[in-house]
């Protein structure tokens, strides 16, 4: 297979300078979910131990499942501590998804075994922490601690997918995770609503005839 040399990977280069400037712990928090018909946004908080980084961690977008998978073992082996936050559909469709988000990144911090330091943070919003936090634009191709959340976040989320797509079958969330598919649009249209869907979301009640897609448009 050949290696593309040019493909920016993350690094632990901002955290080992803050850890020699300030000292730690640095956490690296990302989230998965927030684009999706259905199902949680998942947020996942990380502090890496500089001498036992599991190698080949990268932006879990960049990784295939069977490698998000062996990374994540690897990371719930070896950091110094994970945290989880779970916003669940009923706290997205009453606050928000942004919202939502945020408050799972501030629970998946609060799960740490560990107060940080400093909290850097994928994106460019910051929840209300208990630390300083510094958000990075594209921050989980960047830097390994967000990166290693990304992995968490994204596989934990894929699970409890897989997990709903046995309570309500046909829906295919197995499969797409809750994103909007053609499949996916197809199972809307011919079971209608699960409880597990963003019920108020523009694209769900398009699939749905709910709204019109003129209006939609405008």
């Amino acid at each position: 297979m050949r290696v593309d040399d040019s493909k920016i990977v993350p690094t632990f280069e901002l955290e080992a300078a803050e850890l020699t400037l300030a000292g730690g712990p640095i956490a690296g928090i990302d989230e998965a979910g927030r684009g999706p018909w259905a199902g949680p946004v998942v947020a996942a908080a990380v502090v890496l131990d500089p001498d036992r980084i599991p190698q080949g961690i990268d932006d879990s977008k960049a990784l295939d499942p069977e490698e998000r998978e062996r990374l994540y073992a690897r990371i719930m082996a070896t950091a110094i501590a994970v945290g989880v936050g779970i916003g669940e559909v009923d706290r997205i469709e009453r606050d928000n998804i942004l919202a939502a988000t945020m408050w799972a990144m501030a629970e998946a911090t609060s799960q740490l075994a560990c107060r940080p330091r400093l909290a850097l943070i994928d994106g460019n919003r910051a929840p209300r922490l208990r630390c300083e936090a510094r958000t990075i634009v594209k921050g989980d191709a960047k830097c390994l601690s967000i990166a290693a959340a990304s992995i968490i976040a994204k596989v934990t989320r894929d699970r409890m997918m897989i997990a709903l797509a046995r309570e309500v079958p046909g829906y295919g969330f197995e499969r797409h995770k809750g994103y909007g598919t053609p499949e996916h649009r197809a199972a809307l249209i011919r079971l209608g609503l699960s409880p597990h869907h963003r019920r108020t979301w523009k694209p769900v009640q398009l699939a749905l005839g709910l709204i019109e897609a003129e209006a939609e448009l405008s």
